[in-house]
């Protein structure tokens, strides 16, 4: 079993957990028939289908794949994309809930936080 820095084996461990209730509360969102008030839809499907993404993420970190980092580095980046682009609804006067502001801004805040733990601990095959 390889040695991985303790850093990003926590950094795994949050992207599995992150990813699993990701996929339940969007899950929940979408399918469950539960009013969610002023949802934006593009921002509650690009984290529904990215749930999927922080699990793979996830295992891959745990298991030292080498796409892990590059994995984290592409969430991160679609995810502020996504966070830039509800900000321009948000100032266009799109309707928004208060509730979607903290998950873009903790959802940003995990994903570049991961990103950089696992292109700092990952270590290239020889």
């Amino acid at each position: 079993m390889p040695v991985r820095p303790r850093t990003l084996a926590i950094a795994a461990a949050v992207a599995v957990i992150f990813g699993l209730l990701t996929l339940v509360s969007g899950g929940r969102a979408l399918f469950g028939g539960v009013d969610m008030g002023a949802v934006v839809p593009f921002v509650l499907w690009f984290n529904f289908g990215a749930g999927f993404a922080y699990v793979l993420a996830g295992i891959g970190l745990w298991r030292g794949a080498g796409w892990a980092p590059v994995l984290s580095l592409a969430i991160a980046v679609a995810t502020a994309a996504v966070f830039a682009a509800f900000l321009w609804h948000v100032g266009s006067g799109g309707a928004w809930e208060a509730r979607t502001m903290g998950a873009m801004i903790l959802r940003s805040a995990i994903w570049i936080t991961i990103a950089a733990f696992a292109s700092r601990c990952h270590k290239p095959s020889d």
